[in-house]
């Protein structure tokens, strides 16, 4: 590596004589502080200067594939890989670009290659693990999880899968106690918290699961998504919608993996099922509707609405979701806004409002109904889908954090 040249960045119209190692030092403390366009300047005089330098290129790489940018993330990869083929931490890398893109059997090599390079990379097991659980190959993942968590025992997120994986294999107890550590090593992780009740109650535990609550309480008194986590694991009296900060958690958590865990995985339906019904309503998809998809997530439903729009509007809490939504380039607005209130400031702005799996986080539909009412114009349509909750109660908490409805 070119670790003893000089490069002169000049960001502010003076020049400043740094090395290569603390130019990259630089840069990786502006990409962490949120200075994405300042780091990625001088990641690219850095490697203008020394092309060889691997930490320049890794850091850079990891700058692309967090800005969703996979084809020059999977290019820098490359050529640290082309520099150093033993390099696992590369290949570790290059498998979460490529399961980026969706690629998820070239991300499985990717770190398998890892592991094989280096046995104790305890990451590209978790990474290995990730996969294997969307694949619903449930032992497997447990395997991999185990063997992170076994390598390094002080990550939060690898205890927190390996609850995840117990649980769905009937191992109730010991996801418990998974979660538990995962709490004691990041007491903010609420879905460690939310497993560690779930597993308690599935194994007969409501008592021990009341306590957790009580305790997670105590520790974070103002956590509007406590009580509503608790009401969802309890069966308590359930507040009117989950609170905009456990929905936005949720998929901001989500949305890296969100495409490939639903369509390949659990057989998501919902677009098809709206596109469907707005097929029979507007039999002539004739371009010229301002249409909003509330709650448009990655943008799934973007495909069969675009030949209706001519403006095409989506909103969604999560800027994850927004971030993924922006790359199919289908959109012609999108806006981070809570849903009824975007849309009740919105008044007959929009011929056409669908909603694809995002009323099951609301219990009484009233307002957001009436939302949606005052942003179509007269004759509008509004197509949405919720979760059934057969023939009892109107509405219903599921553990799961989501409401269905009779």
């Amino acid at each position: 590596m070119s670790t003893g040249s000089d490069f002169q960045p000049n960001l502010s119209g003076r020049p400043v004589c740094l090395t290569i190692e603390e130019a990259t030092q630089t840069a990786l403390c502006l990409h962490q502080s949120g200075a994405l366009p300042e780091a990625e300047l001088i990641y690219k005089r850095t490697i203008q200067t020394a092309p060889d330098d691997l930490n320049a290129l890794h850091y850079y790489g990891l700058l692309c594939h967090q800005q969703d940018r996979h084809k020059e993330a999977t290019e820098l990869i490359q050529q640290i890989i082309n520099l150093a083929q033993n390099n696992a931490d590369a290949h570790n890398n290059l498998g979460n670009v490529m399961e980026g893109l969706g690629r998820i059997d070239e991300a499985e090599r990717c770190y398998l290659k890892a592991i094989e390079l280096l046995p104790a990379h305890a990451p590209a097991y978790n990474n290995l693990g990730v996969i294997l659980m969307d694949q619903n190959t449930t032992a497997e993942a447990l395997e991999a999880y185990s063997k992170a968590t076994s390598l390094n025992s002080n990550s939060a997120d690898f205890q927190y899968n390996l609850g995840n994986a117990l649980r769905r294999t009937g191992n109730y107890s010991p996801a418990a106690e998974a979660y538990h550590r995962a709490v004691q090593l990041n007491p903010e992780h609420a879905g460690a918290w939310q497993g560690q009740a779930q597993a308690l109650v599935l194994d007969g535990r409501k008592n021990d699961a009341e306590q957790m609550f009580e305790e997670w309480q105590e520790s974070d008194p103002a956590n509007p998504i406590i009580p509503y986590l608790k009401a969802s694991c309890l069966s308590e009296q359930a507040p009117e919608r989950a609170p905009n900060a456990y929905v936005e958690q949720i998929f901001d958590d989500m949305a890296e993996r969100f495409n490939a865990h639903l369509l390949e995985n659990l057989e998501y339906r919902a677009p098809a099922l709206i596109a469907e019904v707005i097929k029979e309503q507007l039999p002539e998809s004739v371009a010229n509707l301002d249409v909003l998809d509330a709650g448009c997530g990655t943008g799934l439903c973007a495909d069969f609405l675009l030949p209706y729009a001519k403006h095409l509007c989506g909103v969604d809490l999560s800027a994850g979701m927004l971030q993924k939504a922006s790359g199919r380039q289908a959109y012609d607005e999108l806006r981070k806004a809570e849903l009824p209130q975007f849309m009740a400031q919105a008044p007959e702005s929009y011929d056409l409002i669908v909603s694809a799996d995002t009323l099951c986080y609301f219990g009484e539909l009233g307002a957001v109904t009436q939302a949606a009412s005052q942003a179509l114009r007269p004759g509008g349509l509004l197509a949405f889908t919720l979760e059934d909750a057969g023939g009892g109660q109107d509405v219903v908490l599921n553990e799961t954090g989501r409401y269905a409805h009779r």
